[in-house]
Parts: C-alpha cells; sequence; structure tokens
C-alpha cells in the first residue's frame, strides 16, 4: 500500500489570556514568559521511550501535543490531501519536536486539513496552495491586537487562497476547475476558531462526548438539515458526492466561522472526509479515548479507514490541549457556534491578489463530468463514497441530475458560496429564485420574442426606406 506519512504542518507557542490578569489590550491577548526547557526522562523499561517530564504551566497558558498524518487510502494513486501544523509564533511549521510539543504564544498556533479535487496532479496544487497561501497569510502582521483581530486574520486567509488558487487556475488549462476544501483552526488564547470550505471536518472530544464542530457544506447536509433526509438515509444518498463550494473553484468563497473555548484535556481532531466517510463518529471517539497519544491515535484512524476500503485518501490531525484550566460546568456545551465578532474591522488590509481577476471557467453541460471533480479509477467498487467529488455550481446540470434521480428527496443542490439553508425545489420556487428549469422556456415567450423582432425590422424600415436608392 502506497502510503504518505506526516505532511509539512505547523504549531505555534502563543500568549493566552490569564484568568485573574489585567488585559493590556483587547480581549486579553498577553506574553507568556518562555517555558523551562523539557528534561528527556529515562528510557521505559520495555525499550520505548516515554512521553518527557513537561515544565507546569503558568496560569492561563496552553501546552499542546499534537500529530498529524496522510495516506493515500486503497484505491486512488495518489494523493490529493494536504495539512498544516503551525507554531505561528516561532514562525516554524512541520513536525519536528519543537512544534509536536510547544506552549502556545502570543501568535497562536494553526492546524489545517485541505482535500483537493481536480484529477491528475490539479488536486494536489490546490490542497498545496492552501496550506502554504493560509500559512503565509497567518505569519504575516505580527502578533495579533485581540481575538477578532485573529479571527479576521483566519476567515481572510482562506478567502485570499480561494482567490489564488482560481486565478492559477486560470493561468494553466491542465488545472481548470481545481479546487480543495478546507478546514483550518487556529488558536489564540483560549479561543479555538475553525474556519470551513468544503466538507472535511472538525471534531473535540471532552471528556467521553464527541462533538462535531464545523458544518459539512455538502448537499447531502443541506437536506439533512431541511428534514428531507435522514441520518441513516443519507449514508447511501445517491449524490453526497457533492459539495457546496470549495477553494479555487470560484473568484470568492463564503467561510463558515465558528469557535469553542478549549479546557485541559480537551482533543481536537481535524480530517478529510476519507476519515470521516468511513469510520463512524462512535469509533473515531473510541479511539481518541483508548490512545493517548496523538501518533498513535493518527496511525490507528488511518489503518481503520483503509480497513473500511480505503476508498479516498486520509488525512487527520490530533491536538491534545493542557490548560488553562479543566471544564467545569458553568462553561457553556460543546457545540457547533457561529462566532460574533465584538469589534469593528478598522485594518488596511492590502488588495488581495495583484493580478486582474480572471474570467470564470466555462460551464458544464448538462451529462458532462465537471472539472472539479476528483477522479474516481476506473473498475472501483460500487459505493458512494467513490463517487468523484463534485462542486455544485453549474444549476441545470444539478437540477437535471438532483430532479431525474432523486425526486423523492425533492433535492436542488446552492450554487457556490450558498449558505446552508434549504433550497427551493419547486417549479416555481425554481423560477421565483432565478434558475433555470425545464417548465421555465414557455413557446409563447417564443412568439412574443418574433414578434417583437418583426415589429422592430418593420419600424427600421419605416424610418429609412424612403431614403434608399431606387
Amino acid at each position: 500500500m502506497n502510503s504518505k506519512a506526516g505532511e509539512p504542518g505547523a504549531n505555534a507557542p502563543m500568549a493566552p489570556e490569564g484568568e485573574g490578569r489585567v488585559n493590556t489590550v483587547p480581549l486579553g491577548i498577553e506574553p507568556v514568559p518562555p517555558s523551562a526547557p523539557t528534561v528527556p526522562a529515562a528510557p521505559a523499561p520495555g525499550g520505548g521511550q516515554p512521553p518527557a517530564a513537561a515544565p507546569p504551566l503558568a496560569e492561563g497558558q496552553v501546552r499542546i501535543r499534537l500529530f498529524g498524518r496522510t495516506d493515500v487510502g486503497r484505491i486512488r494513486e495518489h494523493n490529493e490531501d494536504n495539512f498544516l501544523v503551525a507554531d505561528l509564533s516561532q514562525g516554524a511549521r512541520g513536525l519536528m519536536e519543537n512544534i509536536r510539543t510547544h506552549i502556545v504564544g502570543q501568535n497562536g498556533t494553526l492546524f489545517a486539513v485541505c482535500d483537493g479535487m481536480g484529477g491528475a496532479a490539479a488536486g494536489e496544487v490546490a490542497s498545496k496552495l492552501a496550506v502554504d497561501i493560509i500559512y503565509e497569510q497567518m505569519q504575516a502582521g505580527g502578533p495579533p491586537r485581540n481575538r477578532d483581530d485573529f479571527a479576521r486574520r483566519l476567515v481572510r486567509a482562506v478567502e485570499v487562497a480561494g482567490m489564488r488558487i482560481f486565478a492559477e487556475a486560470k493561468l494553466d488549462r491542465n488545472r481548470r476547475g481545481m479546487g480543495t476544501t478546507a478546514t483550518a483552526a487556529a488558536l489564540v488564547d483560549d479561543h479555538l476558531f475553525l474556519a470551513q470550505v468544503g466538507d472535511s471536518r472538525g471534531y473535540l472530544l471532552r471528556g467521553d462526548q464527541l462533538q462535531l464542530v464545523t458544518r459539512d457544506q455538502s448537499l447531502v447536509n443541506q437536506l439533512i438539515e431541511a428534514g428531507q433526509l435522514t441520518e441513516e438515509e443519507a449514508e447511501n444518498f445517491e449524490h453526497s458526492n457533492i459539495i457546496l463550494q470549495a477553494l479555487g473553484t470560484a473568484d470568492s468563497v463564503q467561510v463558515d466561522l465558528t469557535y469553542v473555548k478549549v479546557r485541559a484535556g480537551d482533543t481536537l481532531l481535524l480530517c478529510s472526509d476519507g476519515l470521516s466517510g468511513m469510520v463512524r463518529a462512535e469509533e473515531l471517539r473510541q479511539a481518541l479515548l483508548a490512545h493517548p497519544e496523538p501518533i498513535d491515535v493518527c496511525k490507528v484512524l488511518t489503518d481503520r479507514a483503509n480497513d473500511a476500503g480505503g476508498h479516498d485518501n486520509i488525512t487527520v490531525i490530533v491536538v491534545k490541549f493542557d490548560g488553562p484550566r479543566p471544564p467545569s460546568p458553568e462553561d457553556d456545551p460543546v457545540k457547533y457556534t457561529k462566532y460574533v465578532f465584538q469589534t469593528e474591522d478598522t485594518t488596511q488590509y492590502p488588495p488581495m491578489d495583484t493580478q486582474p481577476a480572471p474570467a470564470r471557467p466555462p460551464s458544464v453541460a448538462p451529462g458532462a463530468q465537471s472539472d472539479a471533480t476528483r477522479a474516481t479509477p476506473p473498475g472501483a467498487p460500487g459505493n458512494h463514497r467513490l463517487a468523484a467529488t463534485q462542486v455544485g455550481g453549474n444549476h441545470a446540470e444539478l437540477i437535471a441530475q438532483l430532479q431525474g434521480s432523486s425526486d423523492e428527496a425533492g433535492a436542488v443542490a446552492a450554487a457556490p458560496g450558498a449558505t446552508a439553508n434549504p433550497r427551493p425545489h419547486s417549479e416555481v420556487e425554481l423560477r421565483a429564485a432565478g434558475v433555470p428549469s425545464s417548465a421555465s422556456a414557455s413557446p409563447w415567450l417564443w412568439v412574443a420574442a418574433l414578434l417583437a423582432i418583426g415589429l422592430l425590422v418593420v419600424g427600421v424600415y419605416a424610418l429609412v426606406g424612403g431614403k434608399l436608392p431606387p
């Protein structure tokens, strides 16, 4: 089996907000004193190396332990996933020892999983561009002024990545339509922000409860929220391959920004759908509880996804938090929670792109395969998870697909940038929404158009006909 173990990523020590300390900037981002060097422990009796003894934390500090892994799976010919772990305070990314265990500094810590699409090498190019650009954008500018500044940087980093990937695709015909999902998480003091585009996922384990803290931007999730599909029906839904937006397939995206207040003992899991589509949430929870070391969890989960068929590339990041304080009954429950900005954005941003905005890619004719797909190998076993992932962007194509084969769900896919609201599905609603439908081209419209053209020709002749030479 072909596989890639840890890809570049990074984490950053940063200064958390201390309990009971006087804040010197809005929302309390303070520098953290340097920690004492870690003292290596003696080898374990069995020959293994136990975790090094960790120095005590100052009040409000957060120490993290992490690992990331990506694997090509058992069906795909190459890996289009990429991930990132970065310590923004050190200005470093990757899986070096000083990043795998560190105290979060005042610039924050960054994690991201990106699942590329586009076939050939295009998906890998898109996901690699995404992690590089997100890191570059988050690294620029020095320490954040406050939480809002940090959260806005994260959203903007994802937006800039989408715009640049879109522009890059226009420069190379072979990469037209390439794109990538992006689930990026960034930690500052005790606030973990998550920026979501697509259907990679973020989970948080607190105690023995695992909660999904992102929301899939996919057609199947939209239908579940609209009450048109149950969770059980969704597992075998024919069009579960359709996502509503991705970085690079349009010149702009709508980033879903959520947050969680982390507590000592929490564990973050970020993954591509190559894991979440093959391993149930309960199995994810059990693996996180059974294995205290992130490196072990990553290996176990990757192996389970492969054992279940390995139908897609598999990428996972596991982050364990020590500090700032243990959970308490007063804490808000862990759940999907939108972040509301507390301050106005007064930042003077540089232009997102110095190049002129390239034209949108040509629409795909109904029945043709979209460029924005992950290639499915010929002869692959029949499973809906193997269907090429497609970004919903061509109304006519999606309506033909969904009305033709899924009338029982009454499903209509949204365009890129659509929010997760139920979409119109009747002919009247489709026309009201400006979406072409099979009943919208009435013969009377053609008659009226021909009459108008005839009257125009007669009028022109009446005006100039007398002046024409005999």
